[in-house]
């Protein structure tokens, strides 16, 4: 995974080189050598910070849980990611999203560095009371390295307003009488989050979509015609006719994204299967989102899993095995759930001609290049899943100025920066043969880069 995104990266940084209009002024061994600093600089996490939590359990135990906070690069401006409950979370897992966030922020211009942090848990084994501790020792823990001018964390998997909550007023506690409300990110309104924040990545991530496939390819269709590119021919294949949609992982990214699609008017939608860590729910005909989303909401997040839960709900729908959904005959992929989730196992068998990442990395390098060579759409992680971010930049810029915006100026603010990013983005993939994410990754590359020399931190 690691491993993959730096040869991304460094493919990035050999585009570039040899594009000869990209940093003139670096010239013969010159630029043979800044672009050498380039690679080490970008595919080296500045800080890798690890710690033992001690944490006493209600049983009288007392537990010492791994925890990573990862420092990537600030160039930019502060660090800048969330912090994953999860029990799969590993060092090398935590480093890698550092690096997309560092990517992401200069691919949509979010004056923040990259940082992630992870704790290696399962939030649905611990208490409250318990939960409320590890948060508070993980502040003590890495309370020298974060703050709102340092390292900004936000909520991730597992994690959410409650914890950020709880961090912040530790945060607060820690250092008495100091800035504290941009010490964190999505946090209550009541606390000083931003209205709209816990919404923000899944709108986003269907916006992206939308926008592609809708406002950008019917905006320039005759161009599109035009051109050979394969990408412009399957777009222009799935603008103006009925899409069917999937979409894997139903916590608040996937569930977001979902409702969107199935409430969106200038598309005519429909999803007709969703799936969670135990079950995909399948019905041809469409499935009702939000009555799903109101069962989750008394249902700790999970899907119904079997037909009386279903009655319950008051939802028709087949069920089917987990995996399944991603094989299924759709037009459209959204994915949201974990990373890897389509490889070299799987690829062969998905039929989706449209992906859209709402997870981190959950498309490997092999199944990206073997699906971009059929001509599949694949809107990447670094584009799609930025509204978490954005609006977490609106969050901190509040939190300065003391400021709110309502909701609709928050979204406002949200899908114009991500317009703006895609209007960038877009001519160049449908102009050029490279499918969207190295494009992506080339646009970021180049704007960190370019801040990197100015900074003259390449000699």
């Amino acid at each position: 995974m690691e491993e993959e995104t730096k040869q991304i990266i460094q493919d990035s940084l050999d585009a570039l080189y040899e594009n000869k209009k990209f940093l003139p002024d670096l010239t013969d061994g010159v630029r043979e050598q800044a672009f050498t600093s380039l690679s080490a600089i970008i595919s080296t996490p500045n800080n890798i910070h690890k710690s033992f939590l001690r944490v006493p359990r209600e049983d009288g135990t007392i537990e010492r849980i791994p925890a990573y906070r990862v420092q990537h690069n600030d160039s930019l401006g502060p660090y800048k990611g969330g912090i994953r409950f999860y029990e799969g979370v590993n060092e090398e897992e935590v480093v890698n999203l550092a690096f997309l966030m560092t990517l992401k922020n200069a691919l949509h211009q979010v004056p923040f560095g990259g940082g992630k942090g992870g704790i290696v848990i399962n939030p649905r084994n611990y208490s409250e009371k318990e939960l409320n501790v590890v948060s508070r020792k993980y502040v003590r823990y890495f309370a020298d390295v974060i703050g709102p001018d340092k390292d900004i964390p936000a909520p991730d998997m597992g994690s959410g307003e409650r914890e950020m909550d709880w961090m912040m007023a530790e945060y607060k506690k820690i250092h008495h009488g100091k800035p504290y409300l941009g010490s964190f990110t999505g946090k209550s309104v009541d606390n000083g989050g931003s209205l709209g924040r816990r919404e923000a990545t899944g709108k986003g991530v269907y916006f992206t979509f939308r926008y592609l496939i809708h406002d950008y390819v019917l905006a320039h269709k005759q161009t599109l015609q035009e051109t050979g590119n394969p990408f412009a021919q399957t777009a222009l294949a799935h603008a103006e006719r009925p899409l069917k949609m999937a979409v894997q992982g139903f916590g608040n990214v996937g569930s977001v994204a979902a409702l969107e699609a199935s409430q969106c008017h200038s598309l005519n939608n429909r999803v007709i299967a969703v799936s969670d860590r135990n079950v995909t729910l399948y019905n041809e005909e469409g499935l009702d989102i939000p009555t799903l989303i109101a069962f989750t909401a008394t249902n700790r997040g999970d899907l119904p899993t079997d037909q009386e839960q279903l009655g319950q709900a008051g939802v028709t729908a087949e069920i089917r095995g987990r995996d399944e959904l991603l094989t299924l005959p759709v037009d459209v992929l959204i994915l949201a759930a974990l990373e890897d989730q389509i490889h070299k196992d799987n690829m062969q068998d998905i039929q989706a001609k449209i992906i859209v990442e709402g997870a981190n990395a959950p498309t490997t390098r092999d199944a990206d290049a073997y699906l971009s060579d059929k001509g599949v759409i694949i809107i990447p992680d670094i584009l799609a899943n930025a509204g978490g971010v954005i609006v977490s930049y609106l969050e901190w810029l509040q939190g300065r100025e003391t400021q709110y915006h309502e909701e609709s100026e928050v979204f406002r603010l949200l899908l114009e920066k991500m317009k703006d990013t895609m209007d960038t983005i877009l001519p160049q993939y449908f102009g050029d043969p490279y499918p969207l994410r190295e494009n992506c990754f080339i646009h970021a590359v180049r704007r960190l880069s370019t801040v990197l020399h100015k900074q003259g931190m390449l000699y």
